[in-house]
């Protein structure tokens, strides 16, 4: 059970470091890496064949990098916009549109922590102890 977070620069590691504060918190293994759809999209294309349950993928601007890593898995993935730009609307409008055949989940922009219990909602789908840590969190978030 691996997630693969991928940021498009150094600079999106503040959110990165949100996303695997969660990831931590529920004991969910992951690796991160940094590789740009626009620099190096081969880099790309060989992280999205890697053999990980998710893929989270932080970036800004045109924010090309989750669809590009959903156009070469068929594992899910989940966009994180950053607001480098226009707010981060120009990000969130590139991961949301992304074309038919290619699936990309979104959450709200600069919204690392959402990415990571997304993830692991994904993963707890085949995973009762994750499962079990949710609905704790959960209770805890209610009280």
């Amino acid at each position: 059970m691996k997630v693969l977070v991928v940021m498009g620069s150094k600079s999106d590691s503040q959110i990165a470091e949100k996303v695997t504060a969660v990831l931590d918190e529920f004991g969910v293994e992951y690796d991160v890496e940094v590789a740009s759809a626009h620099r190096n999209p081969k880099k790309v294309e060989e992280l999205a064949k890697k053999d990980y349950e998710v893929f989270i993928a932080i970036a800004g601007l045109s924010a090309a990098l989750p669809g590009v890593i959903a156009a070469h898995t068929v594992r899910p993935v989940i966009g994180v916009p950053v607001s480098a730009k226009l707010n981060g609307l120009d990000a969130l409008l590139s991961i949301a549109q992304m074309p038919p055949g290619v699936p990309v989940a979104a959450v709200g922009i600069d919204n690392g922590k959402n990415a990571a219990l997304l993830a692991i909602e994904i993963l707890a789908v085949k995973n009762e102890e994750l499962r079990e840590k949710l609905e704790e969190y959960r209770e805890k978030m209610r009280a």
